[in-house]
Order: C-alpha cells, then sequence, then structure tokens
C-alpha cells in the first residue's frame, strides 16, 4: 500500500524541496572551470545548515558528503573530490535536505564552460524526458506510464536508459514505496493516486544503457565511458495535472546571469 501525504505533509516536503532548489542555484552561481566539486559541496553544506536543515545525502548509508557530483560517464552518487573542473566537462548535481522531519530531493545537470554540440543536445532531452515524466504523473495513471513516456523519448534519439537505478517515493525517508523506473509499460505497475509523492529522476547515457560501479562502493559510471545526464524533480500526483515541489528557477536564474 502506498501511503498518500496528507496537505500539511505536502507543504512541508515542499518547502525543503524548495530550499533544495535554491541550494542548486548556489551551486549553479560557482560552477566554472578551475573550481572543484569540493568547494560546490562545501557551500551546499554551509548554505544548506544556514537555513535551518541537514543535508539529505551526509552520512546516509555512510555517504560522506552533502551533494553527488557526477561527472561526465559518471551517472549517479559520485563523491566529490579536489580536482578541478575543466572546460568541456558536465555535471550532474544531486541535492537532498532534511528540514522539519521531511526531505526534498532534486538534481540538475550543468555544463562547464562550451560542451559539444552533441553533449548539449543529451543535456536538453533528458530534461525533455523528465517532464514528459512528469506530464503522466497523474492521478489514476500507474508508474508504467511514466517510464514508458521517458522510455519513449530518450530511445527515440537513440539515448541508453539506464535500468538499475530509478526515482522513487518520498517524505519522511528518502526513499519511500514506490519505485519509479525511467522505462516501462504503459497501464503496469503501482496506481498513482492523489497526494503520493514521488520523485522522477531519468539517467540518460549518450551510448550504452549499460553501468558498472566504481572502487568508492558509490560512483556508478557507464560502461563505456560516455557521458550521462541526470535531472530530478519531486513532485505531488494530483488530478488532471501533477505539481511540482522543487524548483529549476533558481538554477535558470543564475545562468542567465553567468551567460
Amino acid at each position: 500500500m502506498l501511503k498518500v501525504k496528507s496537505e500539511e505533509e505536502i507543504a512541508l516536503v515542499r518547502e525543503s524541496s524548495l530550499l533544495v532548489g535554491k541550494t542548486l542555484g548556489e551551486v549553479a552561481s560557482m560552477i566554472r572551470p578551475g573550481i572543484t566539486p569540493l568547494e560546490l559541496d562545501k557551500r551546499a553544506y554551509e548554505f544548506i545548515s544556514d537555513h535551518g536543515a541537514v543535508p539529505g545525502f551526509l552520512n546516509f548509508n555512510g555517504f560522506p558528503n552533502s551533494l553527488c557530483i557526477s561527472k561526465n560517464e559518471a551517472v549517479v552518487h559520485g563523491i566529490p573530490n579536489s580536482k578541478p573542473l575543466v572546460d568541456g566537462d558536465i555535471l550532474s548535481v544531486d541535492c537532498g535536505v532534511l528540514k522539519n522531519g521531511y526531505y526534498g530531493d532534486s538534481a540538475y545537470t550543468f555544463a562547464v564552460g562550451e560542451v559539444s554540440e552533441e553533449v548539449s543536445k543529451l543535456l536538453d532531452i533528458t530534461k525533455i524526458c523528465l517532464q514528459k515524466g512528469i506530464e503522466q504523473a497523474v492521478a489514476g495513471n500507474r508508474v508504467g506510464d511514466i517510464g514508458f513516456a521517458v522510455q519513449q523519448e530518450a530511445e527515440k534519439h537513440g539515448y541508453g536508459i539506464v535500468r538499475e537505478l530509478c526515482g522513487h517515493g518520498l517524505g519522511k525517508n528518502l526513499h519511500e514505496p514506490p519505485e519509479v523506473p525511467n522505462f516501462g509499460r504503459r497501464g503496469r505497475g503501482a496506481k498513482l493516486s492523489e497526494g503520493l509523492v514521488i520523485a522522477i529522476e531519468p539517467m540518460i547515457n549518450l551510448g550504452t544503457k549499460e553501468i558498472k560501479q566504481l572502487n568508492d562502493g558509490w560512483t556508478i559510471i557507464t560502461a563505456d565511458r560516455k557521458p550521462s545526464a541526470h535531472y530530478e524533480h519531486t513532485l505531488v500526483v494530483r488530478n488532471g495535472k501533477a505539481e511540482v515541489l522543487s524548483t529549476f528557477e533558481f538554477v535558470e536564474e543564475k545562468l542567465k546571469v553567468v551567460a
């Protein structure tokens, strides 16, 4: 049985998700060639703490940092390090916060300086995949409808869709039922009800869908070492149209300023 949230609980997830969006915006203003992922992580920790919240990923199952920062062929769960970013890198920054007992979770993939046309298209299409999935997150649909929409868009462009990792429910816990895969069949899987809070997070690879884990026990990379993109929103299932609780508004404002 999937647990739907009360409007009071949804308001708390919305508050946490808004802080995630603001944190990603803060990080966005710093991303440039020469900065290190550890510097981004440190700023995120400070920013989240200054706003009365706790980084949702720090010490989660032993994860050592506040942000998952996954560069180029890293799909997700990258551990921030001290290697400076260079022009042409792409960087998935995944952020979670815990505030007032409820989690928010969102991710954005950034271009560092100038990236190739091929990689820029991957980022654009992955963001469209997220939007296609959100459009299916309405009461009465099923989890498979979300996955089908994401899969159809990604495979239309010849991209690989990671199978082993997926979106999820969230609330008092960072990961709650249901699992929300980025592939699937229409009309299959758990039924979506008004008030169900989920995170949808397409992980789309330029090449193969196959992945492997590095020896650090966390970082997932593409098996062919080609780039991967990752975007994520937290949302609540509603009748007719999903309500997105997280936001890219602060990120995109900062990116306009930087541009």
